[in-house]
């Protein structure tokens, strides 16, 4: 029995068509002729089974067998804000891990120590696409280019001040002479909250005028833990403590 391979679709339900490059890699890659099934992922929840219809070398069509909602496994809204690695491959991994781990939103941030003010947005969608299918998460994280660290605290303010009861916004920092909360232990303290946000440094961490503009703003400084964690760690910590917090509440 052939393996049944997993296709990110977006519009799966009102089409009967791969995109192109998952129908080269189905029929060139894969060797997948009619007859053959498959799993479609549209990103939105929904888990497909389907059949390959017709497959050339230039296109494949299925057709849908069966269409199942799948509920996310962790609830509300988790959105990582994080200045991306001067070395890519370590925010590459983060976003694998966390998209399989599972979270709605990452923002990449633009700071003032920022080794790093360039992003291949396309690639991090096709890293977010493999672990999706990966994983069989079939909720597609939204992914949005380099902010400004300043234009990113001013949609928080304006967000905090909306819907102050329905969400909590942290800052995670390495500097002890300014006070902090421990992030795990708030999280435990308090009941299931809609939208959590966190924001991650770059490599030599955020400013100290970054971090008292965050906190002015309504911003919650938190730390991760009692070690001094690598950015992209830090990030799939949070990332783990929002998801659980949010599943267990």
């Amino acid at each position: 029995m052939k393996e049944k391979h997993t296709f990110y679709v977006p519009d799966a339900i009102e089409r009967n068509l791969l995109p192109d490059d998952e129908a080269r890699h189905a029929v060139r890659a894969l060797r997948m002729t009619t007859g053959d099934e498959m799993w479609l992922l549209d990103g939105k929840g929904n888990l497909i089974d389907a059949m390959v219809e017709d497959a050339t070398q230039k296109r494949c069509t299925y057709r849908i067998v069966n269409t199942e909602k799948q509920p996310k496994a962790w609830k509300g809204y988790v959105h990582l804000a994080i200045a991306p690695t001067k070395h890519i491959d370590r925010t590459e991994w983060l976003v694998e891990k966390a998209t399989e781990i599972g979270v709605d939103e990452i923002t990449f941030l633009r700071c003032r120590f920022s080794e790093r003010t360039t992003l291949r947005l396309d690639r991090m969608e096709n890293i977010v696409v493999a672990a999706m299918k990966q994983s069989r998460n079939a909720y597609k994280p939204k992914v949005n280019d380099l902010m400004s660290f300043r234009d990113f605290i001013l949609r928080q303010a304006n967000a905090i001040s909306e819907h102050e009861a329905e969400q909590a916004t942290f800052i995670a920092h390495c500097y002890n002479e300014q006070q902090r909360e421990d992030m795990f232990r708030w999280l435990n303290t308090h009941t299931y909250i809609a939208h959590l946000t966190l924001m991650i440094g770059p490599e030599g961490d955020f400013s100290v005028d970054e971090v008292q503009l965050a906190t002015d703003n309504g911003i919650m400084p938190v730390t991760l833990g009692e070690t001094r964690l690598r950015t992209e760690t830090a990030g799939l910590v949070g990332v783990m403590m929002m998801n659980l917090h949010n599943r267990n509440s």
